[in-house]
């Protein structure tokens, strides 16, 4: 079996927030004193020599791009961000055109930070806003009023990042399909080059699933997701994945990788990777969880390290590639999971005959599979036609 080695990423993630938000399921932290930070950032450069060392001995490949998430790696010092990111690039090179992502959220943000995000390294900003009504931001128990979300995407547009995001969520509680618009309005009046509206969703143990508050029904839920489309598209926005709207020219290179089944290392407290090996092996990576294990020297960062199994690739490239708008080129399947079309020629035409997926031609003229509205609609029904059967894909049709 052979793969074509993908785009590499790294992503980064920071565990301690202000506060923990009722909605979050993240793996983050309430901070309880000062976060060690000159510890932390030593602890994720030695993560990474680890990595390294156990799975790109013999890969040259550059890093495509950065993430670092959290909880609020805005927490984390300019100066600190500045070290992790020379660390990096002294034991991975960079790609000469690397986006370099960092979360930031606008209760831990002044203007002089911003700039200084930048100038250590940062390319793309990504700030979590979620709302321009403070009633709803209480709420949400984010730690920013709506006022201060304004001043910081106006700060990050002005401080020279090659792109800014900003997170807005719909469907909060009690939330009108009128309010949930207009929180769109005054964001595409700030004029971010990126978008992610996402609908709020409760997951389990999180504070919202304990104590489920007033969400709004399926009708105005439907309004809102539809007319919010509208305004979105009529503002210059393309939409190119699930809750991923941007400007030409500015969509997410590391969500990009992530959906079309690049690999990418994850260091830092729970942090997930995945990677691909010459011989053609795939395996999934998660780290220590909690900040004081994860700093405990005497123990590995790995907290595990799983193989993908042939069985399970159809699901696992589906489940990622699907949530992109663009077309899905043949051969990303078999490159990118070492099997033949063959493998999943029953699943395409299960979702062919139920209008999930159609055939097309890109403009390049090379073969691809386009999910069609009614695919994207029902998706999660699209991706449980390629769950694994009990009995492995048959070996005899791997690549």
């Amino acid at each position: 079996m052979n793969l074509t080695p993908p785009p590499l990423s790294l992503y980064v993630h920071v565990p301690w927030c202000v506060q923990k938000c009722p909605y979050c399921d993240f793996n983050s932290h309430a901070l309880k004193g000062e976060i060690p930070q000159a510890e932390y950032i030593d602890a994720l450069l030695e993560d990474l020599a680890q990595d390294r060392a156990r799975y790109l001995a013999d890969d040259n490949r550059p890093l495509h791009s950065i993430f670092i998430g959290g909880g609020t790696p805005s927490l984390i010092a300019p100066a600190q961000i500045a070290r992790l990111l020379q660390g990096i690039q002294a034991q991975i090179p960079f790609a000469e055109d690397i986006e370099i992502t960092m979360e930031a959220n606008p209760g831990t943000l002044e203007s002089a930070p911003i700039l200084q995000y930048r100038q250590a390294g940062i390319t793309r900003l990504s700030l979590g806003v979620q709302s321009f009504a403070n009633d709803k931001l209480n709420l949400l128990g984010r730690i920013h009023q709506s006022d201060e979300a304004k001043v910081a995407i106006e700060q990050a547009l002005k401080a020279g990042f090659n792109s800014v995001n900003v997170d807005l969520m719909h469907g909060l509680p009690s939330q009108t399909p009128a309010q949930a618009l207009s929180d769109l309005d005054q964001l595409i009046a700030l004029k971010p080059p990126h978008v992610s509206w996402y609908q709020l969703t409760i997951e389990p143990n999180t504070l919202f699933a304990s104590k489920p508050p007033v969400l709004p029904d399926d009708d105005d839920l439907w309004d809102i997701y539809e007319l919010g489309q509208k305004k979105l598209e009529a503002a210059g926005y393309q939409r190119y994945e699930t809750s991923g709207f941007s400007q030409p020219g500015y969509q997410c290179k590391h969500n990009l990788n992530y959906w079309r089944f690049g690999d990418y290392l994850g260091i830092g407290c729970g942090a997930h990777g995945k990677i691909s090996h010459a011989d053609g092996a795939i395996t999934r990576t998660v780290k220590v969880k909690h900040p004081k294990g994860y700093l405990d020297s005497g123990r590995d960062y790995l907290s595990q390290e799983i193989p993908v199994p042939v069985s399970e690739r159809p699901f696992e490239f589906m489940m990622n590639r699907l949530r992109l708008i663009e077309p899905c080129p043949h051969r990303d399947y078999s490159e990118r999971t070492g099997l033949n079309d063959d493998t999943i020629a029953v699943q395409l035409n299960q979702a062919k005959a139920l209008g999930y997926i159609v055939d097309v031609t890109d403009s390049t003229g090379v073969d691809c599979w386009q999910v069609t509205d009614k695919g994207a609609l029902f998706l999660n029904d699209l991706l449980e036609l390629f769950l694994a059967d009990e009995d492995d894909v048959d070996a005899d049709s791997e690549r």
